[in-house]
């Protein structure tokens, strides 16, 4: 609570910007007072002192992360929304223990990140990057790609993103198979694909797409094993977590010419250091972690999590991962 009275809402570090200007914190003020950060704090002590006295935390950016120990001396705390779907920077038992809410914004931006992915899928098959590199380098190159008409798509996770990864596959023209921690027998028949176990899917998959939110089950989920699995020359496509994905056995089958390239928009380390073993692979497409972030997409965002924080101060909680 602040020094008014009022409910205190803070964005702890918003860099880069994400929520800072929005007109959305317009709405926000008229129920509490609002404290944004527009940069990401230094350390821990740094950002437990932001936040002391916070009623309500939006976390506008992953990389500021929330363990235990901290949220252990937040007393005051009683709500935390994340401008996204995935809440793995949140120790989301240790909020349940302490009664903090937490929320996310799911579904929203889901055509928006699944347009990223196929855009990623598309690139690293007629490997434009390598291309465009190879021209900047004088160089005229005659290398065959691969076309995705026909192949078979192999989804990882049936979540929003994941469907509308398989409508845009199924309209292009690909066969889609999928395999979910939680299958879902309408989703499969109203997107029109069918669940396969996970080996089969390895497997016989052209090219492999990951939708998963990142869990203990789901870490590292793609490694060294589900790799060789994988038919020679595959396609990985990665828009979930970049721990899903062990760095060093993709680096590794990447080197070798067992995958056929891999695109990515999340790492294992963001922002990617300078030296980061995936910036030395030639069949590679990145992008900084960036699938949700069209002007669309971050005012979809944006407008959520305040919605979130706004129904959670008027007492009925909406998007609840953690309470």
């Amino acid at each position: 609570m602040s020094e008014t009275g009022r409910p205190l809402v803070v964005i702890p570090g918003d860099y880069p910007p994400q929520i800072a200007e929005s007109p959305h914190l317009e709405r926000l003020r008229a129920h509490a007072k609002v404290v944004l950060n527009a940069d990401r704090p230094a350390d821990d002590v740094e950002q437990l002192r932001r936040v002391h006295e916070a009623t309500a935390i939006i976390n506008s950016r992953s990389q500021v992360k929330w363990p235990g120990p901290l949220l252990r001396q937040l007393p005051n705390l009683k709500m935390l929304t994340v401008c996204g779907i995935g809440t793995d920077a949140i120790d989301l038992e240790t909020a349940r223990e302490l009664g903090i809410t937490v929320c996310n914004v799911p579904g929203r931006t889901a055509p928006i990140v699944a347009e990223h992915a196929f855009a990623l899928l598309m690139a690293v098959s007629r490997r434009t990057a390598w291309f465009t590199s190879e021209l900047q380098a004088g160089r005229w190159q005659r290398v065959l790609s691969t076309s995705l008409v026909g192949k078979r798509l192999g989804v990882v996770g049936t979540g929003h993103i994941g469907c509308e990864m398989i409508r845009l596959a199924n309209r292009f023209g690909m066969e889609v198979v999928a395999w979910s921690f939680h299958p879902s027998a309408d989703k499969a028949e109203r997107f029109g694909f069918r669940y396969v176990d996970f080996k089969e899917l390895l497997q016989t998959s052209d090219a492999v797409s990951l939708h998963v939110k990142l869990t203990a089950d789901s870490r590292h989920l793609i490694g060294e094993t589900e790799l060789q699995l994988m038919k020679p020359g595959v396609l990985l496509v990665n828009t979930s977590r970049g721990d899903v994905v062990e760095t060093g056995a993709l680096v590794a089958a990447l080197k070798s010419g067992h995958l056929g390239g891999a695109a990515l928009d999340v790492f294992d380390s963001e922002p990617l250091p300078p030296q980061h073993p995936l910036l030395e692979c030639e069949q590679v497409v990145l992008t900084p972690h960036c699938a949700d972030q069209t002007p669309e997409g971050v005012d979809l965002l944006n407008a959520g999590c305040v919605d979130n924080v706004i129904a959670f101060l008027q007492g009925r909680p909406q998007n609840v991962v953690a309470s």
